[in-house]
């Protein structure tokens, strides 16, 4: 008996369509490798149309009042709420999270963070009217960019698009949105709860590979092109983006430092940081996957990272005991043993290092020790339930190890030394600097890093003020 597949469509100007021309893609459960779905395969046309669409939709919804914005993203979040369970059914499908995980530590913040930039759309600041040349005032006017095209990731499909849309529509933009390939039906569903809620052509969502992602960027509709990708992905945009001249926002990879001095509490230390490493499966920016550790306790930390991550559990998504699930897809699964396979003769897989079952894209959560700076696994992105570990003499060499990749999103120093906190924090080239914590996010404070890290910010003010544009108006008072 076969079983039907499910199909999928894009969410253009109020309605679902199949691609222009057919064309459809295969959609697979990452935690049993089957196919489960079809999802359009869009192509110039499909892009067209979403363009077209939100073009046509932009005037009036730029025209609306913050207050008007707001009530329409209180609704969305409410609505978010009301079906979380369809969500959850949705990403977990798309991803195979743990479902408990899911309903707990991804929802919830999604909705605050709709919920933040509802506020957000009402508290639009500038600088105040004033006269800075005789007969003249001069006033600021914050604006919307226009259309956005918005390309999220595969690691935290819904999230992620959560970032992109929120914002983007509080500030009166709106919205063409690519989910990734692999993982589109939590987006279409978003599509289906947002659709009932909006004016039509506000926010549409296209689904497609690569080449759809890379004609919404060249399309000369969007004033703005926002992407969650690769680091190749994300120069890919920019190249394109700049033949047009376009506002570009990009996060893109990481390679986290985390860097543990000798007067850590270790115990406590190992089990923030291996659960920031291990949690879904490596595959997020910020994982806390590059230790460096002093060397008078170098030895016990490994020992004890090692201990955790072989009590650390991965399976279905039903299994309520499991920290994380597969990864993503079988390239991914291939790229995580090609770092494992290749590694130098100097390191030493502390724990884990192999595929887990043969149905899904199960990998072990897995500690690699003895490892060099120029190591490719401490210099490349692995995205993968990874944790390497480097021992360091002093703090000048934790720094020179620390900010010595070409990433710089996010960090973290653990020690109990406030001072040595603090020289750290300013010296640390990263977007972000935890202490004594790695991971935690709050709707209230960018997201966001440097070199090749990116550009731009998601959440926060900051992340609302990168969807608008600043107009100075003067007028003569004569």
């Amino acid at each position: 008996m076969t079983t039907e597949l499910r199909r999928l469509r894009n969410y253009i100007n109020g309605e679902f369509r199949d691609a222009a021309d057919g064309r459809t893609i295969e959609v697979t459960n990452p935690a049993t490798g089957e196919v489960y779905a079809t999802s359009p395969l869009s192509g110039q046309a499909d892009v067209d149309a979403a363009m077209e669409a939100a073009a046509a939709a932009f005037p009036a919804w730029r025209d609306t009042t913050p207050a008007e914005r707001q009530k329409v993203l209180l609704k969305i979040a409410d609505a978010f709420e009301e079906r979380a369970d369809e969500l959850v059914a949705a990403e977990v499908e798309n991803t195979g999270k743990p479902v408990a995980l899911t309903a707990s530590d991804e929802v919830p913040p999604m909705v605050d963070q709709i919920r933040f930039f509802a506020g957000a759309a009402r508290m639009l600041e500038g600088r105040s009217a004033g006269e800075y040349m005789e007969g003249m005032t001069s006033i600021i006017r914050r604006e919307p960019v226009g259309v956005c095209a918005q390309v999220a990731p595969w690691n935290y499909p819904m999230m992620m698009a959560v970032w992109k849309f929120a914002p983007a529509l509080a500030a009166g933009n709106t919205v063409v949105l690519k989910p990734s390939d692999t993982t589109p039906a939590s987006t279409v569903l978003i599509a289906e709860i947002i659709g009932q809620i909006v004016p039509k052509g506000v926010f549409n969502v296209i689904c497609g590979d690569r080449e759809t992602g890379r004609a919404m960027v060249e399309h000369p509709t969007p004033a703005m092109a926002s992407i969650t990708g690769s680091v190749r992905a994300g120069m890919q945009v920019a190249e394109s983006a700049a033949k047009d001249v376009k506002r570009v926002h990009l996060e893109l990879g990481g390679k986290a430092p985390v860097v543990v001095f000798e007067d850590t509490d270790i115990a406590k230390a190992v089990e923030d940081i291996s659960v920031a490493g291990f949690f879904n499966a490596g595959q997020d920016c910020t994982a806390a996957t590059r230790v460096l550790v002093h060397e008078s306790i170098h030895d016990e930390f490994v020992a004890a990272l090692a201990k955790a991550a072989a009590e650390t559990k991965t399976g279905q998504p039903d299994d309520e005991d499991v920290l994380y699930g597969p990864l993503n897809n079988a390239n991914q699964l291939k790229q995580v043993t090609g770092f494992i396979e290749r590694l130098p003769a100097h390191a030493k897989v502390e724990a884990g290092g192999h595929r887990v079952g043969d149905k899904g894209y199960f990998f072990a959560p897995t500690v690699v020790s003895g490892l060099r700076q120029d190591d490719e696994i401490v210099q490349n992105e692995v995205f993968g339930p990874v944790i390497t570990v480097q021992s360091f003499t002093d703090e000048a060499q934790a720094l020179e190890f620390a900010n010595g990749v070409e990433y710089a999103l996010a960090s973290s120093v653990w020690t109990k030394d406030h001072a040595r906190a603090m020289r750290m924090s300013k010296a640390l080239d990263f977007g972000c600097v935890w202490i004594n914590t790695h991971i935690p996010l709050v709707a209230e404070m960018p997201h966001g890093g440097f070199k090749k890290s990116g550009y731009g910010k998601d959440l926060s003010a900051y992340g609302f003020d990168d969807y608008t544009r600043i107009k100075h108006v003067m007028t003569s008072l004569g």
